[in-house]
């Protein structure tokens, strides 16, 4: 679409003149404009999507309200101070925290029903070096999560799940699971009501300043704003290139309803590569994507045939052994990794701010990283 055919309906109230252009729709871009517009309300907030549905993981993750098992705290702590891996810790707690108050538990679906690690036979020294620290891992991190000790041996449940295969588990009370689907239509209605204007199907190709603020073009034509912000994830470096965030693919498959399903909670094995929960009476599985690391680090959709027939396996294996259990969805999403544990929020150029990188844990961080930019911007 030429921007000379826009009408002057169209140019006075959907393009022209914002204040604040967020770009993306996701957790992170929605959470910055609810935010805006809770402190300054005459702000006009405009969000640009590419996509028809929210394009990186916001709405394709697994819905776990999660922030860290025992392994992934251990391996952390190898090329991570300990007080920086409590303060992310908390980060994402509070994050969650937010989230739950932001929205009402009813609204996303949250049910607090745990979060378990599991080991495998062929594990059994891996798992007792993470045994071994959990008490290192609870007086770390007790202060960060509001006092709780947080990880303990469940060893004795094992088996009330009926799994296969599996010798050691570590439980986790403070973790929960939400609907992210109804997450991002509570959300999406929160901002509408604040009267920030969503567009879809608008793809970003470029972010300039000018005399006149600044300025982004897309296919659809050119808008202007006074401040922007890029709340695009994995997908960052494609406007800007030296943002290190690299994408990587999670591959997600739900099965059919399961008769008497005895899984409850969210669980993740092998050091949360691998992930699943129960939703609806059926089970939601995800990961591999440490089979070939460089062929998910793609910002393409879709699936490949190790990783499906990994999935496969150890469903039908060790999660629902001699259950024939049919698989009715496959999907995947795209989140945002880098070396550094924390996101990335901060000033590019004048004017223009980003918030990306939340390692696949937007989840619990996306309401914070957009609090955090839009304050950043406001500030600015």
């Amino acid at each position: 679409m030429d921007n000379g055919n826009f009408s002057y309906w169209e140019r006075t109230a959907f393009i022209d003149n914002a204040d604040v252009i967020i770009i993306g729709s996701g957790i992170v871009g929605l959470s910055a404009a609810l935010h805006l517009k809770t402190r300054e309300p005459n702000l006009k907030v405009l969000v640009l999507e590419r996509g028809f549905l929210p394009s990186g993981a916001s709405t394709k993750n697994a819905g776990f309200a999660c922030f860290g098992t025992v392994s992934e705290q251990l391996e952390a702590l190898k090329h991570t101070p300990g007080e920086e891996v409590a303060r992310l810790a908390n980060y994402k707690w509070r994050g969650l925290q937010r989230l739950r108050q932001n929205l009402g538990d009813k609204n996303i679906d949250y049910h607090q029903h745990g979060g378990h690690e599991l080991f495998m036979h062929s594990e059994d020294a891996y798992a007792n070096e993470a045994i071994e620290n959990i008490s290192r891992l609870n007086n770390l991190l007790k202060p960060a999560i509001e006092g709780h000790d947080i990880y303990a041996v469940a060893d004795a449940k094992i088996a009330d799940f009926g799994f296969n295969g599996v010798s050691h588990m570590i439980y986790n009370p403070y973790e929960g699971q939400i609907h992210t689907g109804k997450m991002m239509r509570t959300l999406l209605n929160k901002c509408y009501q604040k009267d920030v204007l969503v567009l879809n199907g608008c793809e970003i190709k470029d972010i300039h300043n000018d005399n006149n603020g600044v300025r982004l073009t897309s296919p659809q034509g050119n808008f202007k704003a006074a401040r922007v912000i890029m709340a695009t994830n994995a997908f960052a470096r494609q406007l800007y290139p030296a943002l290190e965030v690299v994408p990587g693919r999670g591959q997600v498959l739900v099965t059919k309803p399961v008769p008497g399903l005895k899984i409850i909670g969210t669980y993740h094995f092998n050091d949360g590569y691998y992930y699943f929960r129960n939703i609806n009476g059926r089970v939601l599985f995800g990961g591999g994507r440490n089979i070939d690391f460089t062929a998910e680090e793609t910002p393409e959709f879709g699936h490949t045939a190790a990783v499906k027939q990994k999935l496969t396996d150890y469903l039908h294996n060790m999660i629902l052994p001699g259950q024939n259990t049919e698989i009715d969805y496959w999907w995947s999403g795209i989140m945002g990794f880098g070396e550094e544990l924390s996101p990335i929020v901060k000033q590019v150029k004048p004017n223009i701010f980003c918030a990306v990188r939340c390692n696949g844990m937007g989840v619990a961080m996306g309401s914070l990283v957009g609090e955090e930019v839009a304050d950043l911007a406001l500030s600015s």
